[in-house]
């Protein structure tokens, strides 16, 4: 009986735990969601499950031996293998809700509790990008909110975050995408020159404009591929890309490669794209999620100003033809499932799942 009633009380300090998310328990004991098949750590940012479908296990062994998978939006299996990983993922969401103030090296390495050497390095492991680079990232995606509610681009450079305009201007013209008479001409005027290679996600067809990649799909053979194509730049003019490639076209190739080889963390590659407004703004934002992690759609409709639009979020996804370049592998649900992906639910499981093998091993 009193051996009932101590795990009785375990059960409730567990619980109490989850419903506070307390980041202490990290790594004390894990649970589990009957409902969703998933385990998770007590921190989990996902939706509160109802308690009676709620079970505990002290090791992750446990709950995977019970036949529950690790989260995907916690993952519970990297935080005893790589605390410093979780230390910098908080400094990412810190940046995001905050790039618009000053932020020094100095200050977000303190922030990590690092050295500002060790922080640098650790974070340029694990983003793809170094901590610079980053804050601007947001800045930019900021600046094209303050476009549309300042009186000039000034005054939305300067409430985005940006110091001086010269940073803002180098890099919005290959951020952009296709001009929105380009958008609703389907591509007239434009030549598309394109390419099939083999990839460990099957084929993959890139074709590209002389701005930019525009076309990144997966598929089973390259008849398939070919009419997707078509389909999506009808009155373009589509052309074959003969060898040798041009150096720059070859320059994308690679890094396409390499990205997929877990070798470059980082993809960042100039995108010719026709878009709508808010498509722009989350592809733009998926850019910015860390190799290696995952959001919610929720938090990724929050990310970009608009937390009621998690099933815009979710459309916008589907709607990218510019796979890997733009990640949308890397937003599942908030249960923590992987959710849809336009190139299937298994090439999106493998691509999450070599990113966080990368990212370990890097």
């Amino acid at each position: 009986m009193l051996k009932h009633e101590n795990n009785l009380a375990q059960d409730e300090l567990f619980w109490q735990a989850v419903k506070t998310r307390d980041r202490s328990f990290d790594g004390k004991f894990y649970f589990a969601v009957a409902s969703t098949g998933v385990y998770c750590r007590p921190s989990c940012a996902g939706r509160l499950p109802l308690k009676k479908n709620v079970r505990f296990f002290v090791t992750r062994e446990e709950a995977e031996r019970a036949g529950f998978r690790a989260c995907l939006r916690c993952r519970p299996s990297a935080v005893a293998a790589d605390p410093a990983l979780t230390r910098i993922q908080e400094i990412c969401d810190y940046i995001r809700s905050h790039a618009q103030e000053p932020l020094s090296l100095t200050m977000l390495a303190e922030r990590a509790g690092l050295s500002r050497f060790h922080f640098q390095r650790a974070f340029k492991k694990t983003v793809g990008l170094s901590p610079k680079q980053f804050v601007d990232a947001h800045r930019l995606q900021s600046f094209r909110q303050e476009l549309r509610k300042q009186p000039s681009v000034t005054d939305a450079i300067y409430e985005a975050g940006f110091g001086s305009s010269s940073r803002v201007y180098e890099r919005v013209d290959t951020r952009l995408g296709m001009t929105p008479a380009e958008y609703r001409a389907a591509g007239k005027d434009l030549t598309i020159s394109y390419v099939s290679v083999d990839s460990v996600l099957g084929r993959m067809m890139i074709g590209a404009t002389d701005r930019g990649l525009c076309f990144v799909q997966l598929g089973e053979n390259d008849e398939e591929l070919l009419q997707m194509l078509r389909d999506e730049y009808a009155a373009a003019r589509l052309e074959p890309m003969q060898e040798p490639f041009p150096a720059e076209f070859e320059k994308w190739m690679t890094a396409l490669r390499r990205h997929l080889d877990g070798q470059q963390p980082r993809l960042d590659l100039p995108i010719d794209v026709r878009a709508t407004a808010f498509q722009m703004k989350v592809w733009q934002y998926l850019q910015s999620i860390p190799y290696g992690s995952v959001e919610s759609y929720a938090e990724v409709a929050a990310g970009v100003g608009q937390p009621g639009a998690a099933r815009a979020v979710a459309r916008a996804c589907s709607q990218n033809r510019v796979a890997l370049v733009i990640p949308c592998h890397r937003v599942i649900r908030g249960t923590g499932e992987l959710g849809g992906y336009h190139w299937g639910l298994e090439r999106k499981r493998v691509l999450i799942d070599l990113e966080r093998r990368s990212a370990i091993r890097h």
